[in-house]
């Protein structure tokens, strides 16, 4: 049996009861609970891993997937990886894909309960952190990406998956730590109709749509995976460009041919009638730009790069051509009509 912290103990128990049936104004209607289909340690355990060795004050929890902890004597946002909760409330959401939803004030309330003291007497709350590949990257929006592990060994990320609190979010590609044990929660917390699979949740209200997101995250997944599998035989050739330290090794010894797989982040219009296209990073003094000649950009409406940015649709491309440093970070040249494609399936 799992020892449990008191507050870990109170929080989980307040969660796995809330989503069953706080949300769906009728216990009555629940037809069962995490409690019912497993014990608490059973849940746990699938949720264990190494305990951390080096630990960080929570300092605020801003919803269940971001929170932002005390590190190196300074405030660290942190993105938690693989998992995407449901939005709380904010009067200047209006997303079709990730509404407000009465079970995202839910979620967050959880994750606070779970991260945050219970009392002014129990002190702060620890927790250790978990890169892929014991690698650490940040977000666009200069968040550290990672998993936070408790002082017991357990991955909160993977958590909030086997409880139904977050689906498992691989839309920017497969969990590189974890995979399969993540696909593993999901399929068990929809087996026993928890939190966001059970049927009542948000029955009254705003509802996320899970029946076409699964299968657009599912189909990106794929792009990405495909790329990572041909990156691990020849790293130089086969970059992807939110990995900056990877183009920086790739061009180290001058300009190469690469294959890059890129999301588009924005686009700027040249006073020449070129037209240049950022490429998506976490670190905007690496980002990646390619340049669309004038003479090409009609030839470019081809690739409809305009509507790349639209949900449902295979948003990852593969791009040739020759890296090289640039201005104002990472070039790619000598880049044709052709040497653009979509990087996998088109889930529409």
């Amino acid at each position: 049996m799992l020892r449990i912290p008191s507050h870990l103990f109170i929080a989980l128990s307040l969660g796995l009861a809330a989503t069953a049936s706080h949300l769906s104004g009728s216990p009555a209607q629940v037809s069962r609970t995490v409690a019912e289909e497993a014990t608490f340690a059973e849940v746990l355990a699938a949720c264990v891993v190494e305990k951390p060795t080096e630990l960080f004050r929570v300092l605020r929890v801003v919803d269940g997937d971001t929170i932002h902890i005390e590190r190196n004597g300074e405030r660290e946002k942190l993105r938690l990886l693989s998992i995407d909760t449901e939005e709380k409330y904010n009067k200047s959401n209006t997303s079709e894909t990730k509404p407000f939803t009465r079970f995202g004030e839910q979620a967050t309330g959880w994750a606070q309960g779970f991260l945050m003291p219970r009392s002014p007497s129990e002190g702060p709350v620890q927790v250790g952190l978990r890169f892929p590949d014991g690698m650490e990257s940040y977000d666009p929006y200069g968040r550290l990406l990672c998993h936070v592990v408790t002082t017991e060994g357990i991955d909160f990320n993977l958590l909030m998956v086997r409880t139904g609190l977050s689906p498992y979010f691989n839309k920017y590609g497969n969990s590189r730590i974890d995979h399969e044990r993540f696909v593993a929660a999901q399929v068990a917390a929809n087996a026993e109709q928890i939190g966001i699979w059970h049927r009542y949740t948000n029955q009254d209200g705003k509802k996320r749509p899970y029946e076409q997101l699964l299968p657009w995250w599912q189909a990106r997944a794929e792009a990405v995976q495909s790329h990572r599998d041909l990156a691990a035989k020849d790293p130089l050739r086969y970059v992807a460009v939110d990995e900056p330290d990877a183009l920086a090794a790739a061009i180290k010894s001058g300009p190469r041919k690469v294959t890059v797989l890129a999301l588009i982040d924005r686009f700027y219009e040249e006073d020449d009638g070129s037209r240049t296209v950022l490429l998506r990073s976490g670190d905007k003094r690496r980002a990646v730009r390619v340049s669309i000649p004038k003479e090409l950009r009609g030839a470019m409406e081809k690739h409809d790069l305009d509507h790349s940015y639209e949900d449902f649709r295979q948003n990852y491309f593969l791009i040739d051509g020759t890296l090289q440093m640039g201005a104002r970070g990472f070039d790619l040249v000598g880049v044709t009509v052709d040497d653009w494609r979509l990087a996998g399936p088109d889930p529409r």
